[in-house]
């Protein structure tokens, strides 16, 4: 880790240790803490140390994250810069982050007060006054990109593998699922859908209108309050269920009224909007692509207002396909999985391989696309990083015949039960006491998807699908060094037991 990159590239970490700052390879963790900060803390301090170095390299091996994050990819002011962090300090931060499940709020209070973590981060006890701003830490831990993250990863898995395997060749049992990871949206309607994009559509006016010195949208408040009159009047009307069959016909009359009125509203403002991207781009010189957020909100908006008149005034069925649940994360899909009480999810699906010493070999974000569809290039990618997989495992939810010929070409033991009545060779396939215990041992992966859900993803705070990918690899990472930092205070711990006793037979004799 102590290796300079230098030129275009900021800093992995400055080699050179200042007045009273402390080498991470010294700073004392208790190892009898069963905090999550002292188990991430660990398993950062390993990985530092490590001869391999794996995080270093990684780190050279990827320019394009060293010159985002020297601020060479034209994002940072060319008057003052932008504060930036060393490689280290974003993986340190940006690990404890996912690993706490923390806020940006947190990781800036601890950065700024929590003593042992300003060790790992390359400060001084005394003489070193170092702060850190808060947009200085949403600015530099995004900069990681999803593909690194993943080589560390790799890198990640290998140390720890070191620590727990008796030999290099020893086979991975892989066990393989997927779950739903949450994207940060509130539950979706077509009519409150229709409002958030009208209403970004014109505040977005508005605030472009402004700069460009324009008075277009001066009442831009008290239109947003006009329109959200007009939502609750058709948010709160509900369907009878009223027996008597007139009553029912006339609350279905009053529920299409006011949905007519509510559609009148937002179409006048959306035509508004057009006409002010037409004046902003023609008077205001704007280039399109400083009026692509305006184009968003407005097609979101018509697209909304074409369903609704669809569904509520001509009785039609949206089809699935149409459907957006977010304007904000549009990548949000419609999970259900027939959960005990959770009959509906919004995110996005995400599979991961774990092998039988609970680390995490990969993961995959699942866009548009069933379990079934991902088995084969799931365990593919993983054979392609872990050549010692011996066996991996999944539920019926992978199953194909088409999986099963593929998985049998891919691997050397796949356990993959069939759905439905197998037949004789099926059967006898099945009732392999390999099989049988490894099918046994399969239900130990939702620990790992139960330990990534308490540690981060529940739900992803990140935008966009380049955040949420990012997000759910900076997940792995710290899953997977929160591993190795468990393994080594506890080795610690007992290697103290250890010594207390010879101590006190020592002391008796």
């Amino acid at each position: 880790m102590n290796v300079v990159i230098r030129a275009t590239m900021r800093n992995v970490i400055d080699p050179q240790l200042k007045l009273g700052e402390e080498d991470i390879a010294a700073i004392a963790l208790d190892p009898r803490s069963r905090d999550d900060i002292p188990q991430l803390l660990r398993g950062l301090q390993h990985i530092y140390t490590t001869p391999p170095r794996c995080v270093s390299r990684c780190s050279r091996s990827s320019p394009s994250c060293a010159r985002r994050a020297s601020g060479e990819d034209g994002k940072a002011s060319p008057e003052t810069g932008r504060p930036g962090l060393s490689q280290w300090a974003i993986l340190v931060l940006g690990v404890l982050r996912l690993g706490l499940n923390a806020d940006y709020d947190r990781i800036l209070e601890l950065a700024n007060q929590h003593t042992t973590l300003r060790k790992m981060l390359g400060h001084a006890d005394w003489a070193d006054d170092t702060t850190y701003n808060l947009q200085t830490l949403k600015d530099n831990l995004s900069l990681f990109t999803p593909e690194l993250l993943e080589r560390i990863n790799q890198a990640l898995v290998g140390a720890g593998h070191a620590l727990v395997k008796k030999s290099p060749d020893d086979s991975l049992a892989v066990r393989c699922d997927s779950f739903v990871v949450e994207t940060h949206v509130h539950y979706p309607t077509d009519i409150n859908l229709l409002f958030d994009a009208v209403r970004k559509a014109i505040e977005t006016s508005a605030g472009l209108c402004e700069d460009a010195g324009l008075s277009d949208w001066r009442q831009s408040a008290y239109n947003v309050r006009c329109l959200k009159k007009a939502y609750r009047r058709a948010q709160t009307l509900k369907h009878s269920t009223a027996q008597d069959p007139e009553k029912r016909a006339a609350r279905r009359i009053e529920i299409e009224a006011a949905h007519a009125a509510y559609l009148d509203l937002p179409g006048a403002f959306l035509m508004r909007a057009r006409e002010t991207r037409i004046r902003l781009h023609l008077i205001a010189a704007l280039p399109d692509v400083q009026l692509a957020p305006l184009d968003a909100f407005i097609a979101h908006g018509e697209r909304q207002i074409d369903q609704i008149r669809r569904r509520v005034l001509c009785g039609q069925t949206i089809p699935h396909a149409e459907k957006v649940f977010s304007i904000f994360q549009p990548h949000t899909e419609w999970i259900s999985k027939g959960k005990a009480g959770v009959p509906v999810e919004l995110g996005l699906r995400v599979a991961i391989g774990e092998d039988q010493h609970g680390f995490i070999l990969h993961h995959r974000v699942m866009e548009r696309i069933t379990d079934d569809q991902v088995a084969v290039p799931l365990v593919e990618e993983i054979v392609a990083r872990f050549p010692a997989v011996g066996s991996v495992s999944m539920d019926k939810g992978f199953h194909s015949p088409a999986n099963q010929r593929a998985l049998a070409e891919v691997i050397d033991f796949p356990v993959l039960p069939k759905k439905g009545k197998c037949s004789a060779a099926e059967r006898e396939r099945e009732g392999d006491p390999r099989f049988i215990q490894l099918r046994r041992k399969h239900s130990a992966v939702e620990s790992a998807i139960n330990a990534l859900e308490v540690h981060g993803l529940d739900r992803c705070r990140d935008h966009g699908i380049d955040g949420f990918k990012r997000y759910v690899a900076l997940a792995v990472v710290a899953r997977n060094l929160q591993r190795i930092g468990t393994l080594l205070l506890a080795q610690e711990a007992e290697e103290a037991r250890r010594e207390r006793e010879r101590q006190r037979r020592r002391r008796a004799a």
